[in-house]
């Protein structure tokens, strides 16, 4: 494997980046199965080339534990559950093991009665809502997946924050063709890819963000204490961003909008995130066999669509993502420098020697 650093980052086998990660966490205190859970949702997330989700998120995360606001033995509750429907509280334990065990628990709903809904109050950041969807899609049901977050987005009509960036996903099995999957933030982008652009130095669109008083800027330097991001498409993300709002907050006992406390800022409170997954059950509605061709029909038929001259295809939505993760198998995972620094400095957070996997740059 070829470990050399590059301008662009350091490439790095899908294995030998799992191992890291589940050391660091070993050595922050988490189980072996949170950590695996864990480790899983955020390689993937880098083979599909979402690296703003992947595992750059592992340090926020550990340094959470080490300040006390995620309990790295704690276990999630269940404190209601129904025929179709199962309530929990997460007790600050490591947020994308919880979702994982969340989202199960949605899709054995769902095999019962059609539809299962999760929702999880007592959270934090669960990394790329995708992830979880596409556990519903891998055993042929649809899956949806949300999260509402700390205040960072303006509406239409406010000049302040008012809403997080509230992301959802969904997923949804095809038969010979890959699985349909979109995962979205409701703002125009999710705050981590500012935070990205302003770790490496660099402007921003001027659609991302605006400043104190309402006005687009560049600059992604002052955010986040200062600004808001927009939601995408106007009206249309913040109606979304509500309906992610009520269906992980409001409905699951979570804090809700201005009353949730942010996971990357030093501040003693407990987040407080929600979450929410749907699992629906395909087989219980029509026969799999023929939703799965029924898919492949419409795939193809976008898929066939006259084109415009400068383009060479047309992309479902998660294909790009999944042509990606494939390629991370047998290539391994070239990292951007961001988030390779971002490792380097979670090594030496938890005291590992990472010299060999990241090498510094001259």
């Amino acid at each position: 494997m070829d470990k050399a650093a590059t301008q662009s980052g350091s490439r790095i086998s899908v294995q030998d980046l799992r191992a890291f990660c589940l050391e660091a966490m070993r050595r922050s205190g988490l189980n072996e199965a949170d950590a695996g859970l864990t480790a899983d949702v955020l390689v993937t997330t880098d083979m599909m080339g979402t690296f703003t989700h992947g595992t750059r998120q592992l340090r926020g995360l550990l340094k959470n534990v080490r300040s006390g606001r995620i309990n790295p033995r704690a276990r999630e509750e269940i404190v209601g559950d129904g025929l179709a429907w199962v309530m929990v509280e997460a007790h600050d334990a490591m947020p994308p093991a919880v979702s994982c065990r969340s989202m199960e628990l949605a899709i054995q709903k769902a095999k019962v009665c059609g539809l299962g809904y999760v929702g999880v109050k007592g959270s934090s950041h669960f990394g790329a809502a995708g992830y979880y969807a596409n556990l519903a899609a891998k055993q042929d049901l649809i899956g949806l997946s949300m999260c509402n977050v700390d205040i960072c987005m303006t509406v239409p009509g406010a000049r302040a924050k008012v809403l997080g960036t509230n992301p959802i996903a969904y997923a949804v099995p095809a038969g010979d063709e890959r699985p349909v999957c979109l995962d979205i933030a409701t703002s125009t982008v999710a705050a981590t890819k500012v935070f990205a652009a302003s770790a490496r130095g660099e402007s921003i669109p001027d659609n991302w963000l605006v400043d104190d008083e309402g006005i687009p800027t560049t600059d992604p330097r002052l955010y986040p204490e200062q600004g808001a991001l927009l939601p995408m498409a106007g009206h249309k993300g913040y109606g979304l961003a509500v309906l992610v709002e009520i269906l992980s907050g409001v409905l699951t006992g979570a804090a809700i909008a201005s009353q949730i406390q942010s996971w990357v800022l030093d501040v003693p409170d407990r987040t407080n995130q929600g979450h929410a997954f749907l699992a629906i059950d395909i087989a219980q509605m029509m026969p799999l066999v023929d939703f799965k061709a029924r898919m492949d029909g419409l795939i193809r038929e976008i898929k066939s669509a006259p084109k415009t001259s400068d383009a060479e295809r047309i992309y479902l939505p998660g294909e790009m993502e999944w042509e990606r993760h494939d390629a991370a198998v047998t290539e391994d995972i070239l990292l951007p420098s961001d988030v390779v620094a971002n490792l380097r400095g979670l090594a030496e957070d938890v005291g590992m020697d990472a010299s060999s996997l990241f090498p510094a740059e001259g």
